[in-house]
């Protein structure tokens, strides 16, 4: 018998996790949404774009009712949850209902706050955050000209944009000195304040409203200097509450909102929270990137497949409003330094990006946004600076194409739902898609705060212009995944992961638990990763105590992790033949010294090795031979036998890592840390 999931929310955040658990596992519950609005669930963020003129409210529907149906979810619209009985696992609704479950997701979401302001709920007064709202700020429009909005923050200045596209005279009321003062520094907030005034837009700075004029309807505001503003509608746009009402008279702690752990649970069994409703760690999150990411973790954990916890989300904002370009992500105040700073006035463009630490806390693009995504993806990676030195493109002078092309396939282009330039261009190819609309049908990418819409469209022009696409063919690690070898490797490389589970999460494995090939190759790729984070050996004695090893392992290479089993040889007499010739890595005496061989096979197909250098000392050679086995470790791909390796590197480039001094005893000191390690662990 299924187990019974209630959801108490339709929005984006809720039915995204419902989503999820369907795709693990479509049998596992019957399913109830409860939703207060009396539409099914659409993409609350593009409300701007309704309001602008861009788009209508049926773009914006995410699930139409025929996909509920379809999923045999009941869906009740316009009901309103009111107490949650924990013990008997009930629902009560306010229209009387009752609504058992085995397991509760809240997703409540938000309401839009209502400051303490005298005159607040006088007629032609409205907040900015449901298809309701929307309709009433239109309907104003047609019978009202002037328009004041109290917030000059993200949503504040789409209302303001939608609002002069409805033609009506725009004022925007700020009591910050600059605007979009929690995402934007004073240079990127001036430049977004002349573009916006060029457009209509007109600004009241440092304003606190005392109360809102008017006797039986809004006539305007009246400030704390005195001064006033006359207007005929008043639209909030100043944050939002989070709705736990419910949680709180059924006894579930809250805070600023529904205290929740790294797995989305509430203080109270079998009940879970997602989304604006819930607290993480102190933060609760009003973006859409962070909801998704909590869905997923929270589908896992109602499904029972391996999850890594949440841990935070890194924010970022992208202004929705025509003409204007806007990107913050991270920290750009307080505690940082200014790592990167570009204007270019020509272009009108903008580009601040903040270290902590040597490693990138923030960025600020203004004018052109297509580095955007790369750069979030740095924050959420805590890449180094010196990456800002290799990537260095000045804003303006290389744009939208420039960034795509630089893109790596497995970089992420739409965060919200975690779509890849290389599923994007994938999906072009293989589907003929042609335009914006077609590739967010079929991957998402751009479906939900529509912020990525620039740069999706560079990766189509680019595709369709054969500047990107179909390149090289990569053979996948194995079949749970498209992604080959050196895809995965650098991924992990970029990003610390917590276990093999999420490798595979956030990088679309389509089997949540892999195979047998992958799930050997994931953490071998990770302990080198983790090795290369290690200390090596202290230079004093790195020489008495590599070489009291090396031969030892050199010859029991099984005492550390290889991509693949390797087979050693030493023939210390050249005057009787050995297998050194056919052997993966192997050192022969000679006259002069000592030869150093790589890349022999004696099995099919026979491989003769290669000659690497000839060492007159002994130890030299050994030293050589090790550190030869450390690069393989490090740079093979899992399961590459060494003749394999070295083809596809080359001997010459192998000779110019390796014959560099300081290259081979960086080698050596992480050989000896991997060696200490693995002895460690072996209990020797």
């Amino acid at each position: 018998m299924k187990r019974k999931l209630a959801v108490i929310g339709n929005g984006m955040a809720g039915v995204r996790c419902v989503e999820e658990i369907y795709r693990l596992s479509p049998d596992a519950f019957e399913i109830t949404i409860i939703g207060d609005e009396p539409h099914p669930n659409y993409n609350r963020i593009m409300l701007s774009k309704v309001l602008q003129g861009d788009t209508s409210i049926t773009d914006i529907t995410i699930n139409e009712f025929s996909w509920y149906k379809e999923r045999g979810i009941r869906l009740l619209l316009g009901e309103k949850a009111v107490r949650i009985d924990a013990g008997s696992k009930k629902i009560f609704l306010e229209s009387g209902m009752t609504i058992p479950y085995d397991e509760l997701i809240l997703a409540t979401g938000s309401s839009a706050f209502t400051p303490s302001i005298p005159g607040i709920h006088k007629s032609g007064v409205t907040a900015f955050r449901n298809i309701k709202d929307c309709e009433t700020m239109i309907e104003a429009s047609e019978s009202y000209r002037r328009a004041a909005v109290i917030g000059g923050g993200l949503l504040g200045l789409e209302a303001a944009r939608g609002l002069l596209n409805l033609g009506m005279e725009v004022h925007v009321v700020h009591n910050a000195s600059y605007l979009m003062n929690r995402q934007l520094d004073t240079m990127s907030a001036d430049m977004l304040k002349r573009e916006l005034m060029k457009q209509g837009m007109r600004f009241w700075m440092e304003k606190r409203t005392e109360k809102i004029i008017g006797r039986k309807r809004a006539e305007g505001l009246q400030f704390s200097d005195g001064t006033k503003l006359v207007a005929d509608l008043i639209v909030l746009a100043v944050g939002i509450s989070p709705n736990i009402a419910i949680a709180a008279h059924s006894g579930i702690v809250t805070n600023r909102a529904i205290v929740v752990d790294d797995y989305m649970r509430t203080s109270v069994p079998h009940i879970y929270a997602v989304g604006e409703c819930a607290e993480h760690d102190e933060t609760v999150y009003g973006l859409v990137a962070p909801l998704y990411e909590q869905g997923k973790v929270l589908a896992r954990v109602l499904t029972g497949a391996d999850t890594a916890p949440y841990k935070g989300s890194i924010p970022y904002s992208m202004l929705k409003v025509s003409g204007v370009d806007v990107f913050s992500a991270g920290d750009i105040q307080g505690d940082v330094e200014v790592a990167l700073q570009q204007y270019n006035g020509l272009h009108g463009t903008y580009k601040k990006v903040t270290v902590r630490g040597g490693r990138i806390a923030g960025a600020v693009l203004y004018g052109d946004s297509s580095e955007g995504m790369k750069l979030l993806d740095y924050l959420k990676k805590k890449t180094p600076a010196e990456v800002l030195l290799e990537q260095a493109v000045g804003p303006g002078t290389g744009g939208a194409d420039a960034a795509v092309i630089a893109m790596a396939d497995h970089e992420t282009v739409c965060s919200c739902n975690g779509v890849s330039k290389g599923a994007i261009v994938k999906a072009i190819a293989e589907d003929n898609l042609q335009s914006v609309e077609q590739i967010r049908d079929k991957t998402k990418a751009s479906g939900s705060c529509g912020g990525c819409k620039q740069l999706v469209g560079a990766v189509l022009a680019c595709a369709l212009a054969g500047a990107i696409g179909a390149a090289k063919k990569v053979t996948p690690i194995c079949g749970c995944t498209p992604l080959g070898h050196e895809e995965v490797k650098e991924a992990i490389i970029k990003r610390v992961y917590t276990d093999s589970a999420q490798v595979r999460e956030e990088l679309g494995w389509s089997k949540a638990d892999g195979c047998f090939v992958c799930r050997a190759a994931i953490p071998y790729y990770m302990g080198m990763v983790d090795e290369g984070n290690r200390d090596g050996a202290d230079h004093e004695d790195y020489e008495d105590r590599i070489l009291g090893n090396v031969r030892e392992v050199f010859f029991n290479t099984k005492d550390i992790q290889l991509p693949y089993p390797v087979r050693t040889e030493m023939s210390e007499n050249y005057l009787q033949p050995s297998d050194v010739l056919v052997r993966d890595f192997g050192l022969a005496a000679v006259p002069a010294g000592w030869e150093v061989y790589v890349g022999g096979h004696a099995e099919h197909p026979v491989k003769q090795a290669q000659l690497l250098a000839v060492e007159a000392e002994e130890d030299m050679a050994l030293q050589l031979a090790a550190a030869c086995v450390q690069w393989y470790r490090e740079s093979a791909y899992y399961g590459e036998r060494p003749w394999k390796w070295l083809e596809r590197i080359g001997l010459q480039p192998l000779r110019e890592k390796l014959l560099d001094r300081e290259n081979q005893e960086e080698l050596l000191n992480r050989w000896q840390a991997a060696e200490r390690t693995e002895m460690a662990w072996s209990g020797k």
